[in-house]
């Protein structure tokens, strides 16, 4: 890991753990919205449905103005994805804006256009989180996000960016050559990033079950690429099941605590539900997130959409917490997260709460500013 990063990875993951103590705390914010500065792309990878090649940036004062509507909404996380959000001329003063807010900003791209200069930039904006998804070893006719023209990128990264970086592979029905997958995590590891591997959906983030090749390279990825405690978590309730073709049974909380906001500032169940509730953000409030916390998706048993799933962890754990936890860890809790429930969660014996952990408990959450 880069000295730059290293230097704020202790509050980057102060924020997060902050982040999701509010999302703990109340259900009635969003945790995380994705914004598009610009739909238009540098690429034409030729299974995605989110670009075009004609679209203008979205002007710099109507994105500033939905930065603040989320803000007001008190989003936690906000993530510009796109089209390809580095073609916005001015996605750095939008960074800002989000820091400005006290907000979370991430960004998600497909790499091409970063430079040892633009990352500096991006540093000085207050990025905190960028995340690139490569789909191959070689380019091909397909997908040219392939590691062969992104590893100058990836070694850039890892030098001077000062904001943590997640580098995605992906397996599935019409990858060509599912080993790849493998090749680019342990890339992802060697340079010290942090990494998750994705199921191919179709145009609707539909499963497509995973050849038997392609579920070995999986099984392979997740032996190799050590999780952190909440990626690990994520495995076990949505992935497992998805790599065997299967369905997952949980209450997807789109249109509530995960926002899409099109290039138009309208407000979507996710990308590949465009089209639901489709509500302008500026009209957008506390019964849209309501009305829509509870609204069942018929989508959601096959679904693939990884942000939607992690957005619903945090909500099964505040409502069901322990039974969260066993689905998050059937092994066994890691050790920090033992201590954490052991401080918070009603002893399983009925027990009162002794004086040291009612302190302790209490100087956590005044760290963490919930109540």
């Amino acid at each position: 890991m880069g000295l730059a990063r290293r230097w704020g990875k202790g509050w980057r993951v102060f924020r997060q753990a902050r982040m999701i103590a509010r999302a703990m705390e109340s259900r009635r914010h969003p945790i995380l919205a994705h914004i598009i500065p610009i739909r238009r792309c540098n690429l034409s990878c030729g299974y995605c449905n989110e670009y075009d090649k004609v679209s203008q940036p979205v002007p710099t004062e109507v994105m500033a103005r939905r930065i603040d509507l989320l803000a007001a909404l008190r989003t936690e996380i906000i993530t510009f994805s796109g089209g390809e959000p580095l073609l916005h001329p001015e996605l750095d003063e939008l960074i800002r804006r989000i820091r400005k807010h006290g907000r979370i900003a991430t960004l998600i791209t497909n790499g091409y256009l970063l430079s040892v200069e633009r990352i500096r930039q991006l540093n000085r904006a207050g990025l905190e989180h960028l995340q690139i998804s490569i789909d191959n070893v070689q380019p091909d006719e397909v997908s040219k996000k392939s590691l062969k023209v992104l590893d100058k990128k990836l070694e850039w990264l890892a030098e001077y960016a000062a904001f943590d970086v997640s580098i995605n592979s992906v397996v599935g029905a019409g990858v060509k050559h599912p080993e790849d997958a493998l090749t680019i995590t342990r890339r992802a590891l060697e340079l010290g990033f942090d990494t998750t591997v994705g199921t191919i959906h179709d145009h609707q983030g539909q499963l497509k079950p995973l050849p038997d090749a392609d579920r070995a390279v999986y099984e392979q990825i997740q032996r190799e690429r050590k999780p952190g405690m909440f990626a690990f978590a994520y495995d076990n309730l949505f992935q497992k099941n998805l790599a065997a073709g299967l369905a997952n049974e949980w209450k997807c909380r789109a249109g509530s605590r995960y926002l899409y906001v099109c290039e138009d500032g309208l407000v979507h169940y996710c990308s590949q539900q465009r089209g639901y509730p489709a509500i302008p953000l500026e009209k957008y409030g506390a019964e849209e997130l309501e009305r829509e916390y509870w609204t069942k998706k018929a989508c959601a048993p096959f679904c693939t959409v990884s942000c939607v799933h992690r957005v619903a962890m945090i909500d099964l754990m505040r409502d069901e917490p322990r039974r969260a936890l066993g689905e998050f860890y059937p092994a066994g809790m890691p050790a920090p997260i033992r201590m954490l429930s052991e401080l918070f969660l009603p002893a399983e014996s009925g027990k009162p709460q002794g004086r040291a952990a009612k302190f302790m408990a209490g100087a956590v959450k005044k760290v963490l500013g919930i109540r």
